[in-house]
């Protein structure tokens, strides 16, 4: 393929990029139960033009557009209040979550370094549910990775992690919650275990940072994550997810300044001049910066209230509806809109194809096999017709056990039976490939 000789009236442009939607996911119809976060068409469309206000602007240079400097570090200011932090705390906007936590890792790089000069092959405490930027990132940065086990109720279980702990130990990491099960990791052992062993430990609040504490004030019993909790020193939370900003915005917190200078990259023997960087992009878009402020400031803390109820109530729909089908079970004591489930006298792969074939998309989860959820406002008026759907689709896949399966419900299965993870890794890169590749 090449450019175009001649330009597209941009009439034409778009209407070439709305046919090219057609089979994408039906999010708008509530059909999809992970990617999108929209809380509603008015919200959405201050976010267009505040993103479009400063579509241009670089946040690479403060200097230059100090405005955007003031949206970011009152953007920071106002999550970290959040948070539980105080006027000590101070943090970076991200592009996303895995940026987030990349920082986060570098920063406990950096950090023994300088605090601890004696490791020479730093490591972090992750558990086994944690999200696979943190993988990523000791793999970009060289860290080693040391998984923490999880207990029957799927939380990082502490006293393993106790067990753990060694010379070479920089953080120790917990998630608020995590992704596959929902559930939040018991912060508080963690938090001390690194507090007593004098090293740092990240919360990744990327799904729930802006969605917990408000649940925490409609009265929902939610374990404790933040910077209340003595130890925490870093909390990773996605302004873009429960937040309802515009795609890409997160951000890193930190108990202090201190710490933060650790994130940061400074180069000044460049003949271009001196540079230095916050993040780990260059161009940091302005537009995403300035519809973070934006969002904030029009949802304020009696709309994100408003939406976290909507949320909460729409998520025990979901889960009395999903708990009263036999053969379904939810995984753990999720105390949000995030969980999953499984079916014990089926294949649960196989019902997440059979959802799929009626339009419904669900993540599918691996040890234990199961499907996930993630609740937004747009579910509220899906729920009867999702109940009806699943009770339909269990009980045909529990008449269809033992039978040949394909699809999603292939793939996983046969991934499953690779002994060598290495070899698993290959193939699903091999996937990508192909996936990624120009199709004629």
């Amino acid at each position: 393929m090449k450019i175009p000789e001649k330009g597209t009236n941009p009439d034409d442009v778009m209407e070439m990029l709305k046919r090219a939607r057609a089979s994408d996911a039906a999010w708008r119809r509530g059909r999809t139960f992970s990617l999108v976060y929209w809380a509603d068409e008015e919200h959405t469309d201050l976010l267009k033009r505040a993103y479009c206000e400063y579509f241009s602007e670089n946040g690479l240079s403060p200097l230059a557009f100090p405005s955007l400097r003031k949206f970011e570090t009152e953007v920071i200011a106002m999550a970290a209040d959040l948070l539980g932090g105080d006027s000590n705390c101070c943090g970076s906007l991200t592009s996303g979550g895995t940026e987030s936590i990349l920082m986060a890792v570098k920063t406990a790089r950096q950090w023994a370094r300088k605090n601890r000069p004696d490791v020479e092959k730093p490591e972090i405490l992750v558990p086994r549910s944690a999200h696979p930027a943190f993988y990523k990132a000791a793999h970009y940065l060289d860290v080693g990775v040391r998984l923490i086990p999880l207990a029957s109720d799927f939380r990082a279980d502490a006293n393993a992690a106790r067990e753990m702990i060694g010379p070479n130990t920089v953080m120790v990491v917990g998630s608020a919650p995590a992704f596959p099960h929902g559930v939040v990791d018991p912060i508080e052992s963690l938090a001390k275990l690194a507090q007593d062993n004098g090293i740092l430990c990240h919360v990744d609040a990327c799904l729930g940072g802006f969605l917990l504490p408000w649940l925490r004030q409609l009265g929902v019993d939610v374990p404790p994550f933040d910077f209340t909790v003595p130890g925490v020193t870093s909390i990773s939370a996605d302004i873009h997810k429960y937040g309802f900003a515009a795609k890409g915005a997160s951000c890193i917190v930190y108990r202090s300044a201190h710490l933060r200078r650790s994130q940061y990259y400074a180069w000044c023997d460049w003949p271009g001049g001196i540079y230095v960087s916050p993040t780990m992009t260059g161009t940091r878009p302005g537009g995403a910066i300035a519809a973070a402020w934006a969002c904030l400031q029009h949802l304020g803390r009696e709309g994100y209230l408003r939406i976290a109820e909507k949320i909460m109530k729409t998520s025990e729909r979901l889960k009395q509806a999903i708990s009263s089908i036999p053969g379904l079970r939810i995984l753990g004591q999720p105390p949000a809109s995030v969980f999953a489930f499984t079916m014990e006298d089926g294949d649960v792969y196989l019902l997440g194809e059979l959802m799929q074939q009626r339009g419904w998309h669900l993540d599918r989860l691996q040890d234990p096999a199961a499907l996930h959820i993630m609740v937004t406002p747009v579910h509220e008026g899906v729920v009867d017709d999702f109940a009806s759907d699943l009770a339909e689709c269990t009980a045909e896949a529990r008449a269809r056990s033992g039978e040949p399966v394909s699809g999603m419900a292939a793939v996983y299965g046969m991934m499953a039976a690779i002994e060598d993870r290495s070899q698993a890794e290959e193939i699903a890169i091999d996937f990508l490939s192909q996936l990624m590749t120009l199709q004629g």
